[in-house]
């Protein structure tokens, strides 16, 4: 084993396979806008630039699902595990992959042998709020690049793990981290920034893929300028809403978050990028009276300059950080003889959008989870919600001592839904929702912003909404709001889904397992200890006419450091880090 300056190990046995995988074709934008149609590799975060985590392959279906065996599993090593809420990539037989703490492997997925192993290598004093997790890597041409928890974006050389370029994204020393994947559109690498606990600016910011130079930058937060760069230099290209002021009080859209954390899609359809943003900072909010754009919002952002085509905002003037990241998926569906050009997400705030993904106009909403305190309703023309003042929490200038008066919410703000993206069955025509089912008591505290500190103003414990069950995993109908069917789990469902032509459904526990389900009918088919809790995402490839499934299996997150009472259900669960591989016996295939 070689190692190296820049934290690089390259397995001295597998220097010949990766001279021989770098014969293969780089990954080109056709590659990457045709990746939901070739069953032979994965080289997108989402299975597709749309993010629906589907695939046509049925070799491996309710039939014979049962029979699936690991083949191979490969270590992450060393002490540092924690949570590893990675979606693997497969391209010309090579996976690429990231763990906690900012590690890229490259694995050779017929043997499961380590290519290289690239480690950051991290500051101290790095901020993230929510774990050392990384959810994963881009490809393009030569290049696998991710972000880092010290806010960097790094490219690196998918033949040997050496760096070929790296670019400060953000001071992590103000709070800023990367956690999520970034994603290619027109050869632009994008990416977000986490950090809204910590008073940030959110942005989206691309960079050319093979170069890393600068192309643009969009603010989330009202009152910023937004960029665009030509030869090295910034040129201002629009202030983000206007100006400032128009939904923030005096200056509190400076430090005002809405953290662009969990990345985003791309709808080709409309040549649109779609990005949620997180909570306004403080938490408390009556502090920053106003609707507080563009935080709590899913953009669509013109992906050659970034500017802003159009914004649907869940949670306007957020008091429970219910914030607005999670993934906007794109579909289609028959309407009265008509194609509806439609995406959909599923809020932490407990209900389910589903919007035209054209000009962002409201279509339906509706509850997915089973219960919601802190509104009543959505307004059935924009989507708003209508909110319950009596489950918002109180203003600490208006009580006696420090603290504004308590409230039980419901979600709590881990959400009814939290960073684990959902999958949409082209087969079904259904979604797949990994839920929580929890409350909090929450409240208000005063605050002011500090560079580095924690900018919440609000203090809050979990609790279980039910005494056997946290997590759910639901099939919901968009076009109805209909639950179709549900899985209860005893701990928090914090893990991907993946759907298949199979008619499967696949998704991990905390507990440790990698599950199957009838996409139909919700019937568990299949169930495999890993050894740890389950967090990242499945995916599944064809390789020599045999189908795979793929998952990480490390558990971790934000669970076991925020989740109070409800951290008591899984403070037994083991740390681990590992990627585990499937396929089914070659005379089990056609089983039926």
């Amino acid at each position: 084993m070689r190692s190296n300056k820049f934290g690089i190990r390259i397995a001295a046995s597998a220097l010949a396979l990766a001279v021989s995988y770098g014969a293969q074709a780089a990954v080109t934008d056709q590659d990457i806008m045709n990746d939901e149609n070739t069953p032979g590799d994965v080289v997108t975060y989402g299975m597709g630039l749309k993010g629906q985590r589907y695939s046509g392959l049925e070799k491996l279906n309710t039939d014979n699902v049962k029979y699936l065996q690991p083949v191979w599993a490969f270590s992450f090593g060393n002490e540092k595990m924690r949570g590893q809420e990675a979606q693997p990539m497969v391209k010309d037989g090579v996976m690429y992959v990231s763990a906690s703490y900012s590690r890229v492997y490259a694995i050779d997925i017929k043997t499961g042998e380590e290519i290289w192993q690239y480690d950051a290598r991290l500051p101290d004093g790095i901020m993230p709020c929510c774990d050392v997790v990384n959810r994963g890597v881009a490809l393009y041409d030569d290049k696998v690049i991710f972000g880092t928890l010290d806010a960097k974006l790094v490219a690196l050389n998918k033949d040997t793990g050496k760096p070929m370029w790296i670019k400060k994204v953000a001071d992590y020393q103000a709070g800023y981290a990367i956690t999520a994947a970034p994603m290619i559109v027109k050869g632009k690498v994008i990416t977000g920034v986490s950090g809204g606990e910590f008073g940030i600016v959110g942005k989206v910011i691309a960079y050319d893929a093979n170069t890393g130079e600068k192309v643009w930058m969009r603010p989330t937060v009202e009152g910023h300028m937004g960029y665009v760069y030509k030869d090295g230099k910034a040129i201002e290209n629009g202030i983000s809403g206007g100006k400032a002021g128009k939904t923030w009080p005096g200056d509190m859209w400076k430090n005002g978050g809405a953290a662009t954390w969990l990345g985003g899609t791309y709808d080709a359809d409309t040549d649109s990028i779609f990005f949620g943003t997180g909570n306004p900072a403080p938490w408390n909010s009556h502090l920053r009276p106003g609707d507080n754009l563009f935080s709590s919002s899913r953009l669509a952002i013109d992906p050659d300059d970034g500017s802003i085509k159009w914004h649907f905002q869940t949670t306007p003037h957020d008091g429970w950080d219910y914030d607005g990241v999670n993934e906007l998926v794109s579909f289609d569906y028959k309407e009265n003889g008509k194609t509806i050009k439609a995406a959909a997400t599923a809020d932490r705030n407990g209900f389910m959008y589903v919007l035209n993904r054209e000009n962002g106009d409201f279509i339906r909403g509706f509850p997915f989870v089973d219960k919601i305190t802190w509104a009543t309703g959505l307004d059935p023309k924009t989507g708003r919600p209508i909110y319950s003042d009596a489950h918002r929490p109180g203003d600490p200038a208006n009580s006696e001592g420090n603290k504004g008066k308590k409230v039980m919410a419901q979600p709590a703000f881990l959400g009814g839904k939290n960073w684990m993206p959902v999958s949409y069955s082209k087969k079904t025509g259904l979604f797949y929702v990994p839920s929580n089912e929890w409350a909090m008591e929450i409240w208000n505290e005063p605050v002011s912003y500090k560079k580095g500190a924690a900018f919440l103003g609000a203090g809050f414990t979990i609790k279980p909404a039910h005494d056997d069950f946290i997590g759910v995993l639901r099939a919901m109908d968009p076009k109805t709001g209909k639950e179709v069917w549900r899985y209860e789990n005893t701990a928090p469902l914090w893990g991907g889904v993946m759907t298949t032509a199979g008619n499967l459904v696949f998704t991990g526990t905390p507990e440790g397992y990698l599950k199957a389900f009838d996409a139909q009918t919700g019937k568990e088919l299949y169930r495999f200890n890993t050894g740890s809790g389950v967090v990242g995402t499945p995916i599944t490839w064809e390789m020599d006419g045999e189908q795979y499934v793929s998952v990480l299996s490390g558990w971790g997150g934000a669970v076991p450091l925020w989740g109070g009472e409800v951290a008591k259900v899984v403070k037994d669960f083991n740390q681990g880090g590992m990627v585990w591989t499937f396929k089914l016996p070659g005379d089990r295939v056609a089983a039926n």
